[in-house]
């Protein structure tokens, strides 16, 4: 493989917006149990319902009602009740039900549903800015990787590589996490690790000592490809340069976006004739 050096301004230039639905499948079973609310029945009927039908979901709805988060909602419920689980539910519904009601859920219900906004946008947009903003994150996450595999499986077929895994390092007896190690993990000839990012924060700076524990640990001869993508880079400039000087000191081969992917494909395509990776 031919030596490559970039520069910081390349990188910037060929980034892309990377975007992902936030709505999981739990999201989809909390809508579900709009309707019942919908109905506007008497609140036990409602609330009984709900967590007959689908008790996790239904949990999540309430919280979202009470604007309590997970911890926040169990401890609340232990204060009155010897616990907050489907078991304690189902056997005695009449205190579970009383004992929400005692942390104002009918209240906020009735105060919701009773604006000419609907109530469904409230609790949507509740479990948008908490939960998912977290799935965002982890679909977007594995969105790209799906991308990278992809171009993995063109390369080397279904067989010649695992993914989301430790591989074998230096020492037989250490390893470190990359998304894919080819043509195995006991053996890694060529490592890619995949970041990509729809929002600035902490996490653009972490995947520094990310892509070092990986360069500390694989072998000098093992080529080592990092994917990212994401316009927030170009508010994450002195991260982003910092990965760009490992890649010109050659701890990286080469650093790739969603508009270089056939530059990747290329490179693996000459990588896998040259190593002989059959």
């Amino acid at each position: 493989m031919r030596r490559v050096v970039q520069s910081l301004d390349q990188i910037i230039e060929q980034l892309s917006d990377i975007t992902s639905d936030w709505k999981d499948e739990h999201f989809l079973a909390v809508e579900k149990l709009f309707e019942i609310v919908d109905k506007n029945v008497d609140y036990t009927t409602t609330i009984t319902t709900i967590l007959d039908q689908d008790f996790k979901a239904g949990k999540t709805l309430i919280r979202s009602f009470l604007s309590l988060s997970k911890d926040q909602f169990d401890l609340k419920l232990k204060a009155s009740l010897t616990g907050s689980g489907i078991k304690l539910y189902q056997k005695d519904r009449t205190a579970f039900v009383k004992a929400l009601d005692n942390l104002g859920l009918n209240s906020e219900i009735t105060k919701l549903t009773s604006r000419q906004y609907t109530w469904r946008d409230i609790i949507s947009e509740k479990l948008k800015s908490g939960r998912g903003s977290a799935i965002k994150g982890q679909k977007r996450g594995r969105d790209f990787e799906d991308e990278i595999e992809v171009v993995v499986k063109k390369v080397f077929g279904d067989l010649n590589y695992d993914t989301r895994c430790r591989f074998v390092g230096i020492k037989p007896e250490s390893s470190e996490k990359t998304d894919f190690a080819i043509p195995t993990k006991n053996n890694p000839h060529i490592l890619i690790e995949a970041k990509a990012y729809g929002a600035t924060g902490s996490k653009q700076t972490d995947i520094i000592g990310d892509v070092t524990r990986i360069v500390n640990e694989k072998r000098n001869d093992t080529f080592f490809l990092l994917a990212t993508d994401g316009l927030t880079w170009e508010s994450r400039k002195s991260d982003l340069s910092k990965l760009v000087e490992l890649q010109n000191l050659g701890k990286i081969y080469k650093i790739y976006t969603t508009k270089m992917f056939q530059e990747l494909e290329d490179d693996l395509l000459q990588l896998k004739s040259e190593l002989s990776l059959n």
